[in-house]
């Protein structure tokens, strides 16, 4: 057999897989990576050199697989990095295995641009803002919708569930979630348990149920504010039902003690449902009715039942604390 015979299928290969590179996402040249061993990190200035600058003033790539946002699965809504405007939504989010963030479209009041872009020889349609490359877009979409192939170093990843805090409130109502808020003692434990459900979005470990505005956690432990060590759930109502959470909940604690759990004790340690419609607290009171039927207990349910008011995160030691200090137990899911 010729040697030529033999080239043509490696060239064949090659210069397919030369077409697929270029109409992944490429800007330019790729930017090399450094030694940085967690490539899943958010876009910190170091993370590769100044990234997000070569990458939205320079037209440049980062690399495929090794960027903060293209195994990113979490609800919430993608922003310019450098304007902080609103862009994409996760819930137009797809894994187009190219290893970039890639959307099927832009926020309805996205800002952004398309103009045509002939480098590396071929015609291809990037997308910008007016401060920042993003990417380009591409018309092999899923079902027949486009591609916006966007480098994660163009954008910075808000959670749903500090859209509020960030000022992205507006947004919300992309995402039919609901609030449920539960008081069950040491609010640790809780947050834990809570966040295994399937269906759970985020839990917040805080206060609710007191009068004390912004609340630390030593003005609570004195018993003073009224506030419950308490959680606040986003959940997402097509996966798990709020009848669901209540039901959990009567499992992860104690709750015919009152004004404490186990050893510790205090109002702030008191058993709460704040239910936030009355159909949560219809939901509430049938559930605690079903549940006292059950005779787990000897003693009558204490749980209250009240209206919710505010709630306010507690400090972020306190967050996630079971996986800050693996090991420790002080709730744990009873067999009912």
């Amino acid at each position: 057999m010729r040697k030529g015979m033999v080239l043509m299928p490696v060239i064949a290969a090659s210069i397919l897989l030369l077409a697929v590179l270029l109409t992944a996402c490429s800007g330019g040249v790729e930017m090399k990576k450094n030694n940085k061993t967690n490539p899943e990190a958010d876009n910190s200035p170091d993370q590769y050199g100044n990234l997000s600058q070569y990458v939205t003033q320079q037209c440049g790539t980062e690399p495929a697989f090794h960027n903060a946002y293209w195994n990113e699965h979490r609800p919430g809504i993608y922003v310019d990095i450098n304007t902080g405007k609103p862009l994409f939504s996760s819930l137009d989010k797809f894994d187009s295995g190219t290893g970039w963030p890639s959307f099927t479209r832009p926020l309805a009041n996205a800002s952004i641009a398309e103009r045509n872009d002939s480098s590396l020889g071929m015609q291809r349609i990037e997308v910008h803002t007016n401060a920042s490359h993003l990417g380009h877009v591409f018309d092999d979409g899923p079902n027949g919708s486009l591609r916006y192939c966007i480098n994660s170093a163009s954008l910075r990843f808000v959670p749903y569930a500090d859209l509020d805090k960030e000022g992205y409130s507006a947004y919300k109502s992309l995402f039919h979630f609901e609030n449920a808020t539960f008081a069950g003692g040491c609010f640790w434990g809780t947050q834990k348990l809570f966040e295994n459900l399937s269906g759970v979005i985020a839990v917040t470990a805080g206060y609710s149920g007191g009068t004390t505005i912004n609340p630390t956690y030593e003005e609570v432990s004195s018993g003073t504010t009224g506030h419950a060590e308490s959680v606040q759930i986003i959940f997402d109502p097509a996966q798990i039902s709020y009848r669901q959470l209540v039901d959990y909940f009567w499992r992860v604690h104690d709750p015919t003690q009152v004004d404490r759990q186990g050893p510790d004790v205090g109002t702030q340690y008191r058993s709460v449902i704040f239910y936030n419609s009355p159909e949560q607290q219809r939901i509430a009171e049938e559930s605690k009715t079903a549940f006292a039927a059950k005779k787990v207990f000897d003693r009558p349910i204490a749980t209250q039942i009240v209206p919710f008011k505010t709630f306010y995160p507690a400090e972020d030691y306190h967050q996630d604390y079971y996986k800050k200090h693996p090991g420790l137990v002080c709730h744990v899911v009873r067999d009912v």
